[in-house]
């Protein structure tokens, strides 16, 4: 098997396992308040790449947790997800008309319950970790993994970076500040992905999360700075979201701060930097070396 075709097996696998466990996660859309229940559903269980729950399996597997161990976090990381897009897609926030490919949540419904749905899927997350069965975890790892995610969704994350985003539109930023951004908007939760895997594995010893959790660095950042190529270089159509949107809105992003090709030997430096990380571990860790090549080859 080629390794082109040996992640393509392993994305759907991975896709398959949290799209069928989110749909028994959701609440029904025929449950009261039935159109809050369906603009959750409308808004996570609309497609979607699922990277960041593809992050937690492959690094528990890469220490030995088997995936149906990990459809809890995998969920619950993704439920963030969804509740971030939604809430960015916001006529206060991002104001877009496009996610996945169809309207965005407010517009296939309405703004306030958009922000209802956003509100009930991050606390979604945090029951789905707090759940006894089927997750066998001690109450020990529930709590970090609890204490994990928080951290990386609120103002120390992907929330401050998401402040720091919106005052930094229209202004000239340094790199450093830049990179510190996204080090919160994007990195935060991709960085979290990795360590809820870590956490389900109570063997684990400290060098072996290390250098998972600097892989996890260096793929956050990769990913944020491919999105902003993406963004100039992909069409609409392709990305399920208003191309060239940032631009527009007058967002710094590496290739107007560093130019087209600095921002595309930065990625690929990141990417060798995340692949070094992982010199130690077998090949167990392989999904982790194809979701590095995956995250900075996209095209969407």
């Amino acid at each position: 098997m080629t390794i082109e075709s040996a992640l393509k097996q392993y994305l759907q696998h991975c896709q398959n396992r949290v799209n069928d466990a989110l749909e028994q996660q959701l609440p029904a859309s025929t449950i009261q308040p039935q159109r809050l229940h369906q603009a959750m559903r409308y808004a996570t269980l609309n497609g979607g790449k699922r990277v960041r729950p593809m992050l937690v399996y492959a690094a528990g597997a890469a220490l030995g947790i088997a995936s149906e161990q990990l459809d809890g976090p995998a969920c619950a990381v993704e439920l963030i997800h969804a509740y971030s897009l939604i809430h960015d897609d916001l006529p206060a926030m991002d104001d877009d008309d496009l996610r996945r490919g169809r309207p965005t949540c407010h517009k296939a419904f309405d703004e306030a319950t958009a922000i209802l749905a956003g509100d009930a899927l991050q606390t979604l997350a945090f029951k789905v970790l707090c759940k006894d069965e089927p997750y066998p975890f001690s109450p020990e790892v529930r709590l970090n993994m609890i204490e994990a995610l928080a951290h990386a969704s609120g103002s120390r994350g992907m929330a401050g970076g998401q402040a720091l985003d919106l005052a930094a539109v229209g202004q000239q930023i340094e790199l450093a500040q830049l990179e510190n951004m996204h080090i919160h908007k994007t990195g935060a939760l991709i960085h979290a992905s990795v360590k809820l895997g870590c956490l389900a594995a109570e063997s684990a010893t400290q060098r072996q999360i290390h250098h998972l959790e600097h892989y996890a660095n260096c793929i956050g950042l990769a990913f944020q700075v491919q999105d902003d190529i993406l963004d100039v270089e992909s069409d609409t159509a392709t990305l399920g979201k208003t191309q060239g949107k940032d631009e527009a809105n007058g967002k710094p992003t590496y290739p107007s701060l560093i130019g087209m090709k600095a921002a595309k030997e930065m990625a690929q430096n990141l990417r060798q930097d995340a692949l070094n990380s992982l010199a130690e571990l077998d090949v167990r860790a392989d999904p982790l070396r194809w979701l590095a090549d995956y995250i900075v080859d996209r095209k969407a």
